[in-house]
């Protein structure tokens, strides 16, 4: 979130009665983030965040991000609340930039997450997963495929308390092997700075995970070499340095040892 792009009062205008937001009282820039114009709107009818996509987004993308959302809302799964226009469409165009606006989501991101937090990031993580699989997800063999968020950083999770109060950005959602997006989860939110997870925030990441949707034999078996493969991908990109073999030895040694620690409670919880 940051502001690239600056609204004149017309800009604004134009958002709030496409999207039934008026009347206004304020308008502020958010300047924190990555590659987006982001704004907080308030009104006398709530807060929302309205995003204007700076790096070549599409509406397809938009709408479907939007749909999922609203899926795993109905769901129970926290998600902003989506904003639609006056025609039902999640974006419109302003400043020749393309506009989605959604709720205000209360809590915030947490950067060390504790173990109870990150047992209902695993929780919803989940929910995410099992939610959006397709009702025949196929035969049955090799690795479970099916939908996912795609970027489960902690800048897109928010909590309140210990619970998670939001998760944010479904505009990467893709198909992909389930079992590779909770190994990227478990890389970036308890790797430790010489490539080893945090145990105790893993394993509750995956309690959490498989009290709601076990681990099937194969994934179990993998996923110690999908996290070696999230931590090369995270520390190459991020870190790099002459030491990046032994902390992403060190990341696949420790994802090993996860399951052989504590199986039987995983399974059970």
């Amino acid at each position: 979130m940051a502001v690239f792009t600056d609204l004149s009062d017309d800009d604004r205008d134009s958002i709030a009665v496409a999207y039934g937001i008026t009347p206004l009282t304020s308008v502020i820039g958010i300047a924190d983030g990555d590659t987006e114009t982001t704004y907080l709107f308030r009104s006398q009818r709530g807060e929302y965040i309205v995003t204007l996509f700076e790096n070549g987004a599409e509406p397809f993308d938009l709408e479907r991000a939007f749909r999922t959302m609203e899926v795993l809302s109905a769901a129970g799964v926290p998600c902003p609340r989506t904003v639609r226009d006056e025609n039902g469409e999640a974006t419109i165009r302003v400043a020749g930039k393309l506009v989605a606006v959604v709720g205000f989501v209360q809590g915030s991101p947490s950067a060390c997450a504790s173990p109870a937090k990150c047992f209902d990031l695993g929780r919803r993580i989940a929910q995410i997963h099992r939610t959006l699989m397709p009702a025949s997800p196929g035969n049955g063999q090799g690795l479970r495929r099916g939908p996912i968020h795609g970027a489960l950083f902690p800048d897109n999770v928010f909590f309140l308390g210990d619970s998670v109060s939001g998760i944010i950005n479904f505009r990467l959602r893709h198909d992909d092997v389930l079992i590779a997006e909770l190994a990227n989860v478990l890389v970036r939110w308890t790797m430790l700075q010489d490539g080893a997870l945090d145990m105790n925030r893993a394993e509750t990441i995956l309690k959490g995970y498989c009290g709601v949707r076990p681990l099937q034999d194969n994934e179990r078996q993998s996923l110690a070499a999908f996290v070696l493969a999230a931590a090369a991908t995270f520390l190459a990109v991020s870190d790099g340095g002459s030491d990046l073999p032994v902390r992403v030895g060190n990341a696949f040694v420790s994802a090993q040892g996860l399951l052989r620690l504590r199986e039987t409670q995983i399974d059970a919880a």
